[in-house]
This record gives C-alpha cells, sequence and structure tokens, in this order.
C-alpha cells in the first residue's frame, strides 16, 4: 500500500519546479500591473527587468520540466500542460 501511494505522490523536485512556474507567472504578472501604474521612466525600467527576469525563469523551468518528463521522472497526470506559461 505505501509504495503504491509513493507512485501516486508528486515527486519533490517536481513539485518545487511546479512552484517555479507558478512564481515566474506571478511575476510576469506584477510586472504587467506594475507597469500600468507607473509614473516614471525608471519605474518601467524595473518592471521590464522583473518581466524580463520573469520570462528566463519560465524557460528553464519549462526545459527542466521536459527533461524530467522525458526520464520518466514526471507522471502525465502531474504535467498540467494546459495551464503552462508561455
Amino acid at each position: 500500500m505505501l509504495r503504491l501511494l509513493e507512485k501516486s505522490a508528486m515527486r519533490a523536485c517536481d513539485r518545487v519546479i511546479r512552484k517555479t512556474l507558478e512564481l515566474a507567472a506571478q511575476l510576469a504578472e506584477l510586472a504587467d500591473e506594475g507597469d500600468m501604474v507607473r509614473e516614471d521612466v525608471n519605474c518601467g525600467v524595473l518592471y521590464g527587468i522583473v518581466r524580463d527576469s520573469a520570462y528566463k525563469i519560465m524557460k528553464l523551468a519549462e526545459q527542466e520540466r521536459e527533461s524530467h518528463i522525458r526520464k520518466g521522472w514526471w507522471r502525465e497526470d502531474d504535467c498540467d500542460c494546459d495551464s503552462r506559461a508561455s
């Protein structure tokens, strides 16, 4: 019974990748929100850097997730392919 539960649980490394993707999406949203309300150029620079960083993090995390999927570490039902941030 314990082995069955272990196989159905998401691996800790995969859970962290998923959290990283969620955090990067939140960063991108924050950059968009900040850009809409900014009052000077320096804020625009800040939010541009936040946005660029979010997309770089997303790209790396997506590559790592794909690597885990290819290795068979990421369960298909854990893939959550519809919620991928692009």
